[in-house]
C-alpha cells in the first residue's frame, strides 16, 4: 500500500452510511453531481480521493461543517458507467488523513489533508491484545450467524495490529459514530482496546438476542400445542355431541355483555374476569365463582328504568281501590307525584309507614308500586343480625352473595322500583355487624347515589329507587335510621272505617276465593258489626280478615252440603257460624266504681283500655305494685302516691293514711305487659277515689301523667288511645291541655261520639272524674 506522510490537496468525495477503512477493497455507486466532479479530477491527478463519511444520512448537499474531518485515502481501481446515469468505482483505502481545509466547494470538494501515522505500542501487549480480539471476533461469529466462517480465516493470517483491527471493524455491524472513533484513533493499542469492547457489548447482545429468541420459540411451541390440543378436545366433543364446556360458557356471556346497559367501567370490569374465566379449566372451583360473579354484574339493571305514571287521578284512583282510609299516607304519595311532574326528575323519598299489625302498610307499598306503574320488591328485615346481608360477602368466603339490597335490584330489574324494607324495627344486631348501621347509607339520599356491595365490588346507584319501610314501632329504630326518614303513622281503623272496610273489601274477595257469588252469601251491615265488636279487638283488619273467610267456609260447606241454598248472615245467625262471642262490647264498667279508673294506653297492637284498682287494706304504709307494670308505670304510682300524701289535708284525707294503711295498686288483663308514661292521673284518681270513697265516673277514660306539684303532661298516641275508648263504649276521654293540637288527627266520626276534656292540673282530673267533689278542692 506505501504510507505517505506530510500536507497534500486531494478532491474529497462524502460518502452516505458508509465508511471505508484503510486496506478495504469495495464497490461504490456514485450519482450526485459533485461526487462526479471529484471523481473526475482524481483521475486527471493520480487516481487518488479522499473518502470521509457526512454526519447525517439524510442530507443531500452536505457542507464542510457537516463532513467528520478524518477520512481515507483512496485509489480509484476501476470506473463503470451504469445506465441510469450513476458511475460504479471500485476504490482501495490507502491511509488516514485529517482534513486541514476547504480549498474548493463550488462544483466539488478540494481539501487540504495531512496524513496521519499510526502510533506505535508495545509489541508484546499488543499481541495480547490481538489474540484477545481475534477470540472475541471467533465467539461473535458463531453467535451473530451473519458473517461466514471464512472471514475469520482471512482474518487470522493478518499480522499487522493496525490493519487487523479496521479489517474486523469493516465487518461487525457498527454504528456510523463507533466506526467513526475507530477511524480517528491512530494509537493501535487504544484501538484494539475500543475494538474489544465493543465486541464484548456485541457478544453480551447476542447471547441476550438467543436466549429470548429461545423463550419465544418455547412459548410459541407450547402455544401451538396448547391449540392443537383444544382442537382435538374441540373435535372429540363434537364427536360425542357435547358442547366445548368453557369456550362456549365464554362465548354466550360476551353476547350477553354486548346487549347490556351496563356503564363502560362495568363492561370493562367484566371483560377483565370474562378473560380470568377463558383461562381456567373446567374442572377449576374458582371458576363457578367466578361466573356467578359476572352473572350477578350482568342481570343488574345499570339504566333500565319503567316510564313512570305521573297521572295524580289515576295514582289517587288504584290507592282507593285498593285502600279505604288512609288519608295521610295516601296525600303523601299524591304530593311526591306532583312534585316528580313539575321536576321531571327528583331523588325517591325514604317512607317510613309505622302503624299496629294489620292495617295495611305492606299492601299500600304495593299499591303505590301499581298507582306509579313501577316494578315492586319486598324484603323482609325481622330478625336481620348480620351486616353482610345488607353489604353482601365479600368474594373472598366460600359461598359469597350479594347483600338483599343488590339481589332486590336484581329481582327488579329497573333502577326504579318500589322497594319495601320490611319491618325495621326488628332489625338485631350481635358479633356479625349492625345491619341497622348499614341501612344508613341505602337509605340516606344523599349518599345512596354511591352505594357499596361487597360482593359487586363497584358502586351502585339507588338514588332513583323510591324506599318505603314499616315498623310496628319507632322505639326500637335507632335514631340516625329513623332520622333519614319521612314517618307517616297509621294508627289504626275506626269502628266505622272496619265497616266499610269489610263490607268493600274483605268480605268481597273472601267470597270470591271460596267461590261464592252475592246469590249464595249475603251479610247485612248490623251482623258485620257484630263481628267487628265481638270477635275482633284490634287496631288493624287482620282478625277480621280471618273472620270473614271463617264465614265463607262455613257457608260453603252449609251449601255444598245441600243443608242450604243461600246463606244469609243476621246478628243472630253469627253465633251459629263463629260460635261464642269472644269479647265484650264496651269494657265500660257497668255502674260507678270506688277505687277503679279506666285508663287508655299505647301499645303496639294499637290502643288498648286499662283498668286500674286500688285497694286499702289495714297495714303499716307499705306500697304494693301488682300487674306485669313496667318500670315507668311504676314510678308513675310512687309520683301520684306522693302528690296524695302532699295534698292529703285539702281532701279532708288523713294525713296519716300512709302509716296506718297498706296501699295495693293492681292493673288487671293477665300477663300482658304493659309500660309507658301516661298513666299517672289514672292511678292517682283511683287513689283518691279509694281513699275519701267517691266513686268514679263509669263513662269516663283518661290519660296524662303527673308531676309531684299535680300538673298533667302530655302523652303520644292519642288517636289510638280514642279509638281504644270509643271502642269500649266510653263517652268521656280526660287528656292533658298540652295535646289539643293532636286531637285533630282523631277521625271526625269518633270525636262526634265522644267528649274530650283537656286538663292542666289534677284537681281538674278530679272534677270531672269523681261523683261529687272531694272536700276542701283548692288549686
Amino acid at each position: 500500500m506505501g504510507e505517505r506522510s506530510g500536507k497534500r490537496e486531494i478532491p474529497l468525495l462524502p460518502l452516505r452510511g458508509l465508511l471505508v477503512y484503510p486496506s478495504m477493497v469495495l464497490h461504490l455507486d456514485v450519482g450526485r453531481e459533485k461526487s462526479v466532479r471529484a471523481l473526475e479530477q482524481a483521475m486527471v491527478d493520480d487516481n487518488q480521493i479522499l473518502l470521509a463519511t457526512q454526519e447525517e444520512v439524510h442530507i443531500e448537499e452536505p457542507s464542510a461543517e457537516q463532513i467528520f474531518s478524518v477520512g481515507t485515502v483512496a485509489r480509484v481501481k476501476q470506473m463503470l458507467k451504469l445506465p441510469n446515469g450513476t458511475i460504479r468505482v471500485l476504490v482501495e483505502g490507502l491511509q488516514r488523513a485529517r482534513i486541514d481545509e476547504y480549498i474548493r466547494q463550488d462544483d466539488f470538494f478540494q481539501v487540504s489533508i495531512t496524513y496521519l501515522e499510526e502510533e506505535k505500542a508495545d509489541e508484546n501487549e499488543v499481541e495480547a491484545l490481538m489474540r484477545a480480539v481475534l477470540s472475541h471476533f471467533e465467539q461473535y461469529i458463531k453467535l451473530s450467524k451473519k458473517i461466514s466462517p471464512e472471514a475469520l480465516t482471512s482474518v487470522s493470517d493478518i499480522e499487522e495490529p493496525g490493519r487487523l483491527a479496521d479489517v474486523i471493524a469493516s465487518h461487525l455491524p457498527l454504528k456510523m459514530k463507533d466506526k467513526q472513533e475507530i477511524l480517528e484513533t491512530t494509537n493501535i493499542k487504544e484501538r484494539l482496546n475500543i475494538l474489544l469492547d465493543i465486541l464484548n457489548n456485541e457478544r453480551e447482545v447476542l447471547e441476550l438476542e438467543r436466549k429470548i429468541s429461545n423463550r419465544v420459540k418455547k412459548q410459541m411451541e407450547r402455544t401451538q400445542k396448547e391449540y392443537y390440543l383444544r382442537e382435538q378436545m374441540k373435535a372429540i366433543q363434537k364427536e360425542l355431541g357435547e358442547k366445548d364446556g368453557r369456550q362456549s360458557e365464554v362465548d354466550e356471556l360476551r353476547a350477553q355483555l354486548e346487549k347490556s346497559d351496563a356503564p363502560e367501567r362495568i363492561k370493562n370490569k367484566i371483560e377483565k374476569e370474562l378473560e380470568r374465566l377463558e383461562k381456567m379449566p373446567t374442572t377449576s372451583a374458582e371458576g363457578a365463582v367466578i361466573r356467578t360473579y359476572i352473572d350477578t354484574l350482568l342481570s343488574l339493571p345499570w339504566t333500565r328504568r319503567t316510564v313512570d305514571n305521573l297521572d295524580i287521578h289515576h295514582a289517587e284512583q288504584v290507592l282507593n281501590e285498593d285502600h279505604y282510609g288512609l288519608e295521610k299516607p295516601k296525600e303523601r304519595v299524591l304530593e311526591y307525584l306532583a312534585v316528580q311532574k313539575l321536576v321531571n326528575s327528583m331523588r325517591g323519598p325514604i317512607l317510613c309507614l309505622v302503624g299496629p299489625p294489620g292495617v295495611g302498610k305492606t299492601s299500600l307499598a304495593r299499591s303505590i308500586a301499581r298507582a306509579l306503574e313501577r316494578e315492586f320488591v319486598r324484603i323482609s328485615l325481622g330478625g336481620v343480625r348480620d351486616e353482610a346481608e345488607i353489604r353482601g360477602h365479600r368474594r373472598t368466603y366460600v359461598g359469597a352473595l350479594p347483600g338483599r339490597i343488590i339481589q332486590g335490584m336484581k329481582q327488579a330489574g329497573t333502577i326504579n322500583p318500589v322497594f319495601l324494607l320490611d319491618e325495621i324495627d326488628k332489625l338485631a344486631s350481635d358479633f356479625r355487624g349492625d345491619p341497622a348501621s348499614a341501612l344508613l347509607e341505602v337509605l340516606d339520599p344523599n349518599q345512596n347515589d354511591k352505594f357499596s356491595d361487597h360482593y359487586i365490588e363497584e358502586t351502585y346507584d339507588l338514588t332513583n329507587v323510591m324506599f318505603i319501610t314499616t315498623a310496628n314501632s319507632t322505639h326500637t329504630i335507632p335514631r340516625p335510621l329513623l332520622d333519614r326518614m319521612e314517618v307517616i303513622s297509621i294508627a289504626g281503623y275506626t269502628e266505622l272505617e272496619k265497616l266499610h272496610i269489610m263490607r268493600d273489601y274483605l268480605l268481597p274477595k273472601q267470597m270470591e276465593e271460596h267461590g261464592l257469588g252475592r246469590d249464595k252469601l249475603q251479610m247485612n251491615e248490623e251482623a258485620m258489626l257484630k263481628v267487628i265488636r265481638q270477635y275482633t279487638r284490634e287496631a288493624g283488619v287482620r282478625n277480621l280478615n280471618r273472620e270473614a273467610a271463617n264465614i265463607c267456609r262455613k257457608a260453603a260447606r252449609l251449601i255444598v252440603s245441600g243443608e242450604k241454598k243461600r246463606v244469609v248472615v243476621t246478628p243472630k245467625t253469627v253465633e251459629s257460624l263463629l260460635g261464642k262471642p269472644r269479647y265484650r262490647y264496651g269494657l265500660a264498667e257497668r255502674e260507678d266504681q270506688v277505687g277503679a279508673v279506666t285508663g287508655l294506653a299505647w301499645t303496639q297492637a294499637g290502643g288498648d283500655t286499662l283498668n286500674v284498682e286500688v285497694s286499702i287494706l289495714p297495714g303499716k304504709g307499705k306500697l304494693t305494685l301488682t300487674g306485669q307494670l313496667g318500670d315507668v308505670m311504676k314510678e308513675s304510682a310512687q309520683a301520684a302516691f306522693s302528690y296524695i300524701r302532699s295534698r292529703a289535708a285539702a281532701w279532708n284525707i288523713d294525713p296519716e293514711f300512709h302509716e296506718k294503711n297498706d296501699i295495693h295498686i293492681h292493673v288487671p288483663e293477665g300477663a300482658i305487659p304493659k309500660d309507658g308514661p301516661s298513666a299517672g292521673i289514672t292511678i292517682a284518681t283511683a287513689l283518691v277515689s279509694a281513699l275519701t270513697g267517691i266513686p268514679v265516673r263509669k263513662e269516663v277514660g283518661m290519660t296524662g301523667e303527673i308531676t309531684l306539684r299535680g300538673r298533667v303532661l302530655p302523652i303520644g298516641g292519642l288517636k289510638e288511645k280514642a279509638l281504644s275508648a270509643h271502642r269500649a263504649g266510653l263517652t268521656t276521654v280526660i287528656l292533658p291541655k298540652e295535646n289539643e293540637k293532636d286531637i285533630e288527627d282523631i277521625p271526625e266520626s269518633v270525636r262526634k261520639e265522644l267528649k274530650l276534656i283537656t286538663v292542666e292540673h289534677m284537681d281538674e282530673v278530679l272534677r270531672h272524674a269523681l261523683t261529687r267533689q272531694a272536700v276542701g278542692e283548692t288549686r
